[in-house]
């Protein structure tokens, strides 16, 4: 098992890129994401990440919208240079590509202002610094996901786990849910294959019902074996945290 995105990008250096051995991908055995599709979809990219020798290194997380200048992510996404979780300013640039499903293709473009941690799962909202207008943010589902529920995830992630790196077309799944527990829900591959699962830089990538021209978000991605896999991904609720959420967003 292994945390998708910063943290396993740790060994990472500016000069070496994003490159090597172990972070979070697009989604592999998944599909391109037709043109026009989840524009709420979002592709972090991190700079300057600090590490403990001082070093600094680069990396990848994807996202959603979920309010016209706030977007959600995982919590693991933000942290210092000891892999602490961090609320507060940015902590390093971090720039966001919405409304497009091939990053050759203009989108927009906004930067992370503040970042707000939850304390009951791995999950960050964070502010932009501009509003979103022209995309339909997720709603946050209020209710308590079963098993046997089928989502879509959406991701910028890795394809694979060898040699990782963040895709430049958006990519999609299947998935249902194969366990609920207090915080998080574990699902399985179901579309195009039962191996379809999130990968390197899929770290906060959405799990959402889709409808009309956005859709509701159930869960966000954490963490799983490595990609592909049929085994259950582990990712965070937001129903458990939908006050909290609105309190920021409104």
């Amino acid at each position: 098992m292994r945390i998708r995105a910063v943290l396993s990008a740790a060994f990472l250096t500016l000069t070496a890129g994003l490159a090597t051995a172990a972070p979070a991908s697009a989604v592999a055995n998944g599909s391109d994401v037709p043109a026009g599709q989840f524009g709420f979809a979002a592709k972090l990219t991190m700079t300057n990440i600090p590490k403990p020798d001082g070093s600094r290194y680069n990396s990848a997380c994807s996202g959603a919208l979920i309010a016209k200048n706030w977007i959600v992510t995982a919590g693991h996404c933000f942290h210092d240079a000891n892999r602490n979780r961090v609320s507060g300013p940015v902590p390093y640039p971090t720039s966001v590509l919405l409304g497009t499903v091939n990053q050759s293709t203009p989108g927009e473009t906004r930067n992370v202002v503040t970042v707000f941690q939850s304390s009951v799962n791995d999950i960050a909202i964070a502010t932009l610094d501009a509003d979103v207008t022209t995309i339909t943010p997720l709603t946050v589902n209020r209710v308590t996901p079963s098993v046997g529920q089928l989502l879509t995830l959406a991701g910028w992630g890795s394809l694979t786990a060898v040699n990782p790196a963040p895709s430049t077309k958006l990519q999609q799944g299947t998935v249902k849910v194969g366990q609920v527990a207090t915080a998080t829900l574990g699902v399985q591959g179901v579309a195009p294959t039962s191996t379809t699962s999130a990968c390197v830089y899929d770290s906060g990538a959405p799990y959402f019902v889709a409808g009309g021209s956005g859709g509701q978000l159930v869960s966000v991605e954490s963490t799983g074996p490595d990609c592909p896999h049929s085994q259950l991904e582990t990712t965070s609720r937001v129903d458990v945290i939908a006050n909290w959420i609105a309190s920021h967003t409104g």
